[in-house]
């Protein structure tokens, strides 16, 4: 099987790109989907956050406020650091169960970690091919301001927090440029796709051969 990064900045356009490749038939797994799961309440990282923050994060059904956890995570590096410490071997743990329970259901499979913190945290290594879906920070600022109501200095902000996406395309094996239409951002969707298929195929014919 062939395990392969998907990342990109808020508002590339990376959730719609992720789509478009589980319906192309890679199987994708979504670490903010595994991010929600192991903060739940009551569970182990879920009492970190909580005895490290205070309970001033929590809605009142318990579950973390993400809107008042990311102010504070996005302000300062420390906290966010913290915050990595309590959640991120747990999702990995996640990650590996529902890996291994692919590769037994199809062991050609290209998996598709949908993961936007990949190159923030120097885990490019870890995957076989890295896929960025990239578009101008202009457009990602105008995209994150309509979709989440957010003033334009928080964006900023966040951005910041991340390594500039200019710089990401240098680091990644395919880039997908939503700058255009959907049905661009399909094309290339379809074409790297199958070119991942093919790897996978050719990688699984060398896994037998050596």
């Amino acid at each position: 099987m062939l395990i392969v990064g998907l990342t990109g900045g808020i508002g590339s356009g990376k959730s719609t790109v992720a789509r478009m490749l589980k319906d192309e038939g890679a199987y994708v797994i979504d670490f903010d989907y595994l991010a929600r799961l192991v903060v739940e309440p009551d569970k182990p990282a879920w009492r970190d956050i909580i005895d490290y923050f205070g309970p001033e994060i929590l809605s009142p059904d318990r579950s973390l406020n993400r809107s008042a956890l990311a102010k504070i995570i996005f302000s300062e590096d420390k906290s966010r650091k913290v915050l990595e410490g309590f959640t991120h071997q747990r999702i990995f743990e996640e990650r590996d169960d529902l890996v291994k329970a692919i590769k037994k259901k199809d062991p050609n499979a290209v998996v598709i970690i949908d993961f936007p913190l990949l190159f923030e945290l120097g885990l490019s290594k870890k995957f076989d091919k890295v896929i960025l879906v990239f578009v101008s920070r202009d457009v990602q600022l105008e995209r994150v301001i309509k979709r989440d109501g957010l003033p334009r200095e928080e964006v900023e902000r966040r951005l910041n927090a991340q390594i500039p996406i200019e710089e990401k395309k240098f680091l990644s094996d395919y880039i997908i440029d939503t700058n255009g239409s959907l049905n661009d951002t399909r094309d290339q969707v379809r074409k790297v796709t199958h070119e991942l298929k093919e790897l996978a195929k050719k990688k699984e014919v060398e896994s037998i051969c050596f």
